[in-house]
């Protein structure tokens, strides 16, 4: 049995190399991508029946709730000034915590402004363990390696969702499951698997101090782009894909769960293909590749409205949606190319930031445009993706400092810090 006092102790990245390969710094980070979508993805599989069928949901009711899931997001660069006080491991346990201990407590209120409550609870969780675990996968990460190792902790989350949609599909109906006790279940286990991450790990170092305050280069304003572009587009198919399969072709929970299975199978076996895709080929083009894609996929759910085309085709344009998702990654690893290694942290933070400011006013506004026109709001997202295929064309193919876009030129040394 292992002390205490061993699982506290603080390591280089270097000494931890020596350590038993389940307790290294790539484990903890496989162990916490596991641990996420326990509770996240739960919360997701059953909220747009649960809304439905227990709140009378509609959608302005679903719009204000992802307004406010998403505004812990806009202020993720309060995570700046925690880890003044936390270290980034420790915050990214707790936050698993919270995560998972709002998610336990959902059906406990099944009112617009009960679930508006525990949703922000849920969301402060998700949003600044994603924000603190970008940034530890960048540190810990080597950069030769990271796009493999990202498309490979991607498909380890895909994994731990796919367990919960099995388990969600199998039992739900055959032994007449509640909401209540499935958020109970789902939100425990996050938490008990963070709680056992802080003992069973020690505290890593990573070997560049981070800059513990807020940091806004000038030579970013790519990845900056990329990120605001990517969090307003996203938001349409995060808010009203979901609910569509609900609300226009009356999905079940276990039907809709069943589609959210098929969705994390293909994402499980390409995201670590697509990872390799993005190591050998460079992040502009799997930008491009990745937004013109979207575009059109959002362009064919627009049809959905005009010509009917029935569940089928729906379902399949869901499942091509998540895997151009995945290609995502390419966002990260660019940045990771072009930073200074104490920026990490803080822009880590800016970024989430950013990536949420058009989602705090989003999800609202298109709600109420959904009651009139649902082709409308794809064709919207659709001009977004052509926005970001035009950002993605900037990216160079070697990105690195001094080379942050295809107009720079490079230079042999890092740029000074503006």
């Amino acid at each position: 049995m292992m002390a205490l006092g061993d699982t506290l102790r603080t390591l280089s990245l270097a000494e931890a190399e020596r350590l038993p390969l389940w307790r290294r710094p790539i484990a903890l980070l496989a162990v916490m991508a596991f641990a996420m979508p326990i509770a996240f993805a739960t919360w997701s599989a059953l909220l747009n029946n649960f809304v439905i069928e227990m709140a009378g949901f509609d959608g302005a009711d679903i719009g204000w709730l992802h307004t406010v899931r998403e505004i812990p997001g806009f202020f993720a660069i309060g995570v700046i000034l925690l880890i003044i006080f936390i270290r980034e491991q420790v915050l990214a346990l707790v936050s698993l915590v919270l995560l998972g201990m709002a998610t336990a407590l959902t059906a406990q209120f099944p009112t617009l402004g009960g679930l508006l409550f525990v949703t922000l609870l849920s969301s402060i969780g998700f949003h600044y363990y994603e924000t603190v675990n970008q940034s530890l996968q960048l540190q810990w990460l080597d950069k030769k390696k990271a796009p493999q190792m990202l498309g490979w902790l991607l498909s380890v989350g895909s994994g731990a969702t796919l367990v919960a949609y099995l388990l969600i599909v199998v039992t739900w109906r055959t032994y007449d499951l509640s909401y209540d006790f499935v958020y109970w279940v789902a939100g425990g286990v996050t938490a008990a698997i963070a709680v056992f991450c802080f003992f069973a790990f020690p505290q890593f170092e990573s070997p560049n101090p981070q800059t513990k305050k807020m940091v806004l280069r000038k030579r970013y304003w790519l990845y900056y782009a990329l990120q605001f572009m990517s969090g307003a587009r996203r938001q349409i198919f995060v808010v009203f894909a979901g609910f569509m399969m609900v609300e226009r072709y009356g999905y079940e929970v276990h039907q809709i769960t069943a589609l959210f299975m098929g969705t994390l199978l293909a994402n499980m076996i390409a995201a670590p293909l697509l990872g390799r895709v993005v190591a050998l080929f460079g992040e502009r083009l799997a930008l491009i590749v990745e937004y013109s894609g979207l575009g059109l996929i959002f362009l064919l759910y627009a049809g959905l409205y005009v010509f009917d085309w029935g569940p089928g085709i729906a379902a399949a344009l869901y499942v091509l949606n998540h895997i151009f998702f995945a290609l995502a990654l390419a966002i990260k690893t660019y940045f990771q190319k072009i930073a200074e290694p104490g920026d990490i942290a803080p822009t880590a933070a800016v970024a989430f930031t950013i990536n949420h400011i058009a989602a705090v006013f989003l999800p609202a506004a298109l709600g109420y445009l959904w009651l009139t026109s649902p082709v409308s709001v794809y064709l919207l997202a659709a001009a977004m993706a052509g926005v970001s295929l035009i950002l993605s064309c900037l990216v160079p193919r070697h990105p690195e400092p001094g080379r942050e876009t295809v107009f720079a030129r490079a230079v042999a040394e890092p740029a000074p810090a503006e």
